[in-house]
């Protein structure tokens, strides 16, 4: 536990269709201080070669809800070729079934609730059909 007044965030994905971190990821960071609270942009960053975001913003006192918002399609866009050989080593792998568009989910929002002096670890496990996330240490 930490011993400041705040919570603090931190976040990383894998690209689970192709084993390997997701650089280059958007996340944009969001908190409010109740459920009835507006929204507050805070910022963002991207992920790096590890798939982390080293550099998220600090949550101001008071935060107790959390919004990550990962821009994954752009992702799907740019590593598409690559996915398609992969997808073409496996017999039946939904890129060579599906013919719409390449990526089912387009954005992933996390929404989850603090508390101070605690810090969040939020993992993404992603691929272009589907997606988990879980609290991580």
């Amino acid at each position: 536990m930490s011993t400041s007044a705040s919570a603090s965030v931190s976040t990383h994905i894998l690209d689970t269709s192709v084993g390997r971190p997701a650089e280059g990821v958007a996340v944009q960071l969001s908190a409010r201080s109740g459920r009835a609270a507006d929204w507050q942009a805070l910022g963002g960053s991207a992920t790096d070669a590890d798939g982390r975001c080293k550099d998220l913003p600090a949550l101001p006192e008071g935060t107790t809800h959390v919004r990550l918002d990962f821009a994954v399609e752009a992702y799907f866009e740019q590593n598409a070729k690559f996915a398609k050989k992969q997808a073409d080593a496996q017999q039946d792998a939904p890129a060579n079934r599906d013919s719409g568009a390449g990526v089912f989910f387009p954005e992933v929002a996390i929404t989850f609730a603090v508390v101070p002096g605690e810090h969040y670890h939020v993992p993404l496990l992603l691929n272009p059909f589907g997606y988990s996330v879980y609290r991580g240490s």
